[in-house]
């Protein structure tokens, strides 16, 4: 009586042992050593099962941690400990080594006679399995030790459903507080770059993660990724980091849209990944970033190799940290854009007031000029007012330029050829050279975005045509030659020498400078007599 007084008493102390740990890990560890304890076993050890119903965690006590290594990789769940996985009811065995199911033992491991164990239980599903083995003061394990092992199970079930109702908890108020202070950042309209640590750094957090990294299009290297945000292990290392996008794992879920989740990064030759290479990542997690319905990135969770997988619930979490990412990087796009009209607004304003304003105020004044110059009969006065009001042509001239510069909005209700036409034909009309347009418009359809810049282009090269060549006929011409776009404006007037042209008033390097901003080159064909060809190549 006294000993299953005892025993009793020692089962209620484990039951209160067990209520008040709630850390998952601290309880499992915990239902171990009781466990051992309670029925006086030598070795014990607590098989966590995975979704596929194999076993995915396996803790150990009695076994030194260097006989574990010596042992190798943890069961699956094969021979004993499979019966027990697909029967998930006590199972007592005095001699392990006379059962036929039986796989006996790994080398390295210790020689085990006795066995029992039994399932644990929690919110309905059987979580795992209590093994213990060697019974100390007997030869096997008694009816009354599998009794209190099936009284521990069930206490342990109720301990590891309280530690993952905990663990939930506590997870959703990571949640709340990671969702807090990301909207913050992007409402706050801070850099887009602190927002992504954010995302990274607590999507880590929220499902145990060695690292963290978030891979969006590099602008320097089409068809490659680059690590714009890296958090956790050999982050130093990771962040800036570029690779090719096809053949990747990134590569693969921008392509499909769809999440990844793999065991082992590396597997099929996937080694590029800056994560394998740099961090050898294992276990990881690819999701998505999106925009308008469409993948443009993604962002990764992973542990070191050997380290735990993930499971559906890390997948759901780091989706939604995803989403979280698309809309930094959406927001802060939109505020660029916002600021980029914003720009144009202002712009638009003083072309408005140069135009309306200054430009009519000099034409005023040259007008007037104009005027007094045909009463005086002084004729050195005449040309001096004749040489002013050349000036404020010139001027005026100078102006417009300013103002096309700065009102790219003019290209806003035409297309990019029909801005040409109007350009030539204006002028054409100005300066009574005959100038030929002849545009490709497939080509002139996929420079529209570059189109206020070729107007400029097309403009001062003209521009040079009139003051300098003397020429009678001018050509302007857009098509394609491979992969590039090719403007030309060419000239049948007297020619010039480019390389002494350089520096004198010609505009030259303005219009390299120009060509280069636009990502193209300039070419000058000019000789004697010969006529001018400006050539302007731009990348398609």
């Amino acid at each position: 009586m006294a000993t299953t007084r005892d025993r009793k008493d020692v089962l209620l102390e484990a039951g209160l042992a067990l209520a008040s740990e709630l850390s998952l890990e601290a309880v499992l560890r915990r239902i171990v050593e009781l466990a051992v304890d309670v029925t006086g076993a030598r070795y014990g050890a607590l098989g966590v099962l995975g979704p596929d119903g194999l076993i995915q965690e396996f803790i150990t006590v009695g076994v030194s941690d260097e006989r574990r290594r010596a042992i190798g990789h943890p069961p699956t769940g094969r021979g004993i400990l499979g019966v027990l996985i697909e029967e998930a009811r006590p199972l007592r065995i005095a001699e392990i080594s006379r059962d036929p199911r039986s796989f006996g033992f790994p080398p390295n491991h210790p020689p085990m006679g006795s066995f029992l164990g039994a399932p644990v239980e929690a919110h309905g599903r059987v979580f795992g399995n209590i093994y213990l083995t060697e019974k100390q003061d007997a030869e096997a394990f008694t009816p009354d030790d599998e009794e209190d092992l099936v009284v521990l199970a069930i206490q342990a079930g109720v301990a590891v459903a309280n530690a993952e109702l905990y663990a939930r908890t506590r997870q959703r108020e990571l949640w709340l507080d990671a969702v807090a202070e990301i909207t913050t950042g992007i409402l706050s309209g801070g850099d887009p770059n602190s927002v992504l640590n954010v995302v990274a750094a607590r999507a880590r957090e929220l499902v145990g993660a060695d690292l963290a990294t978030i891979a969006v299009p590099d602008e320097a290297t089409s068809g490659s990724l680059v690590l714009q945000v890296a958090a956790g292990a050999h982050a130093e290392e990771l962040q800036g980091e570029t690779y090719p996008a096809d053949g990747s794992l990134s590569g693969d879920v921008i392509r499909t849209g769809r999440p990844l989740v793999v065991d082992d990064a590396a597997a099929g030759g996937r080694g590029r990944q800056p994560i394998v290479r740099i961090a050898d990542a294992g276990p990881a997690i690819f999701v998505p970033l999106t925009r308008r319905g469409g993948a443009f990135g993604t962002l990764a969770v992973a542990n070191l190799r050997g380290g735990p997988t993930f499971g559906e619930v890390d997948i759901r979490l780091v989706t939604a940290f995803a989403d979280q990412a698309s809309l930094a990087l959406e927001y802060a796009r939109t505020q660029q854009e916002l600021h980029r009209l914003a720009v144009l607004e202002d712009r638009e304003r003083i072309a408005r007031e140069l135009h309306d304003g200054v430009i009519q105020s000099l034409f005023a004044v040259g007008m007037g000029l104009q005027g007094a110059a045909m009463l005086t009969q002084d004729v050195q006065l005449e040309r001096r007012v004749e040489s002013a009001v050349t000036e404020l042509d010139r001027v005026i001239r100078d102006l417009r330029n300013y103002i096309f510069g700065l009102r790219p909005g003019i290209l806003a209700d035409r297309q990019l050829d029909q801005a040409l036409r109007e350009l030539v034909e204006d002028f054409g009309a100005k300066t009574g050279v005959t100038t030929i347009l002849d545009v490709d418009p497939e080509v002139a359809a996929e420079l529209a975005s570059r189109a206020g810049d070729l107007i400029q282009l097309t403009r001062e090269a003209l521009s040079n045509v009139g003051r300098h060549a003397e020429a009678t006929t001018c050509r302007v011409s857009l098509h394609r030659h491979g992969d590039v776009a090719v403007l030309e404006i060419d000239d049948d007037g007297g020619g010039f020498d480019p390389a002494l042209a350089k520096g004198s008033g010609s505009g030259i390097p303005n219009l390299e400078s120009r060509a280069a901003e636009l990502g193209g080159e300039l070419a000058i064909e000019s000789t004697r007599a010969d006529g001018t060809t400006v050539r302007f190549t731009v990348p398609l």
